[in-house]
């Protein structure tokens, strides 16, 4: 029905995406090169035609718009009276870090992790803390003693999930989410969980489970932040939903958002969010098939084609997350070679932190043919590298 195969033209659009060079390839930060679904394109046209773009309200139909979404989608309607507005999750990351720890406490984070949520740390003054992801040549585990030992520190205050995890693609189980809940609970941690991820899941698996949803005790010790950026591809419009079940904590991220004036949305951000939770199921769905076949047909081509290269299919995200140890021990430098000989243009794993440092992120969120294309161009750009 959507024909994800259309080549869309984001240049000269202020696409901080395709703000590169002519020739070139961008596969690296994480948005798609899809079309909007029509309901949302409907949505922003009838507001525009209004013709004023004034301060605008937030209505009980957008939470009601994301709790159903969320009761039909992943089995958690979430009530709408635990929710909060939010102009953006990273926003909302950096002043819930202010308004829930102090200066110089520890934030724990489970590395290779998204790249900003250092940032939203060390640029409050407050301490990263990692407990580190293990890796064992296919895929990724939680460390659950090295994490108690961490979050037992008298100075982590807050633990940063990653619901699915980027970069890894890793959808945490009940029971691992269960355990994590326990450890932050019996040692006075709070749990921010970014879940801007969840809807991109493998469609023949079993999804993913929300944090809060897992037990009383992951709710009550609990912010989540979803948003409708990433499923939809509207992070330009710039908006997220906090919920948090304890009034004390609820209350205490709703006044870190409104006193950084990151609690107001723009004037089509509303009415965009509105028709993507309730008309867009169809698009979603054809979206995860097109994406999820784009991971396999990637993977199948590494692993068959690319001497020195894995890439393991993940259960989410549409970012592929592939170890290059056998070619590179350096992914900053591999990547600045790899864009400078072909074009193509990738994140290097370094940014997630060191563990990190042997891989590359590959956004498949596109047309197949530029799929392939890169494809080649990293095929290439190995083979180059591996003469050097």
């Amino acid at each position: 029905m959507y024909d994800f195969n259309k080549l869309t033209d984001r240049s000269g659009t202020l696409s901080y995406k395709w703000d590169v060079r002519p020739g070139e390839l961008p596969m690296w930060v994480a948005d798609m090169d899809f079309e909007v679904a029509p309901p949302i394109q409907c949505a922003i046209s009838e507001r525009s035609e209004h013709g004023i773009f004034g301060y605008t309200m937030i209505p009980d139909e957008f939470f009601s718009a994301v709790s159903k979404y969320w009761g039909r989608r992943h089995g958690y309607e979430i009530p709408t009276e635990h929710m909060v507005y939010s102009n953006g999750v990273v926003a909302a990351i950096s002043s819930i870090v202010r308004k829930l720890t102090t200066p110089a406490e520890n934030v724990l984070i489970q590395a290779p992790v998204y790249n900003i949520f250092y940032n939203s740390i060390l640029n409050n003054g407050r301490n990263v803390i990692s407990s580190d992801l293990v890796y064992d040549g296919s895929g990724y585990s939680i460390d659950f003693d090295d994490l108690e030992e961490k979050l037992a520190l008298p100075q982590t205050s807050l633990m940063i999930l990653c619901n699915p995890h980027n970069p890894v693609g890793r959808v945490w189980t009940a029971n691992e989410l269960a355990k994590i809940g326990d450890l932050c609970h019996k040692h006075g941690v709070t749990v921010l969980s970014d879940e801007i991820h969840c809807d991109i899941t493998d469609p023949h698996s079993a999804g993913y489970t929300p944090f809060a949803s897992v037990n009383e005790v992951c709710r009550h010790i609990s912010v989540t932040a979803v948003a409708s950026s990433k499923t939809f591809n509207i992070a330009g419009l710039q908006s997220a939903c906090l919920f948090a079940e304890d009034p004390v904590l609820r209350h205490k991220v709703w006044r870190g958002v409104n006193t950084d004036e990151v609690g107001e949305p723009n004037a089509f951000s509303v009415s965009a969010n509105i028709a993507a939770f309730t008309e867009c199921d169809a698009w979603v769905d054809e979206m995860l098939e097109y994406v999820f076949e784009n991971k396999r047909i990637a993977c199948d081509f590494i692993n068959r084609n690319i001497e020195g290269m894995k890439a393991s299919f993940s259960e989410a995200t549409y970012l592929l997350w592939i170890d290059i140890s056998g070619i590179a021990d350096d992914s900053v430098d591999f990547c600045h070679k790899l864009r400078e000989s072909t074009g193509l243009y990738l994140c290097d794993g370094a940014e997630y932190g060191e563990s990190g440092r042997c891989f590359v992120r590959m956004n498949l969120a596109t047309q197949r043919s530029r799929v392939l294309d890169g494809l080649e161009r990293l095929k290439r750009g190995a083979e180059e590298y591996s003469k050097m």
